[in-house]
């Protein structure tokens, strides 16, 4: 096998807390980085901060202390939004909390709804999310019972697990973050 060829940091996380709704450390002064074609994992018994070291960076939850920097910049105070414009794709742990009452073609291009081609002049342009959807349905074999119309919530488990994963992945995110 070859040695790995991992190309610039793209994150770096630098003594990173993060409290709880109680107050109490759930993730203290942890640091790390990772480069472009890098995999890092974190891995260990629930509910010892895995996921709020995610959210944390993605913008979920707010930051007690630390810094999280992404190509370079500092986005520890950013918006989710900007975030995701900045390059992270985020597959939350527990997608019933993430809008499951829209279409599957509103939720595919959820993260893309206010640019062009699917806003103009911000007018959502429906035959867009339409079209989009319907190459990603089939790109990664999203089973709905009404195509691009199926309300999330209405279909199975793992097809709504796919479709956020087309959604994120195709985002073509420096930084994808899978929990």
């Amino acid at each position: 096998k070859a040695a790995p060829n991992f190309q610039k940091e793209i994150l770096k996380v630098e003594h990173l807390t993060v409290k709880n709704n109680n107050g109490f450390d759930v993730v203290k002064d942890v640091s790390f980085c990772i480069r472009g074609g890098e995999i890092f994992a974190i891995a260990g018994v629930s509910g010892n901060g895995q996921v709020e070291i995610a959210d944390a960076i993605a913008g979920l939850c707010k930051v007690h202390s630390g810094k999280i920097y992404l190509n370079g910049k500092d986005i520890t105070n950013e918006s989710i939004r900007k975030r995701t414009l900045d390059g992270i794709s985020y597959i939350p742990e527990d997608r019933h909390h993430y809008v499951m009452d829209f279409t599957l073609n509103g939720n595919i291009a959820l993260k893309d709804y206010f640019k062009e081609p699917f806003s103009k002049r911000g007018i959502l342009q429906q035959k867009e999310f339409e079209s989009y959807g319907e190459k990603l349905i089939k790109k990664y074999d999203v089973r709905s019972g009404q195509g691009g119309k199926t309300i999330v919530r209405s279909m199975s488990g793992g097809n709504q697990q796919k479709a956020i994963i087309a959604r994120e992945i195709e985002l073509q995110s420096p930084l994808m973050i899978f929990v």
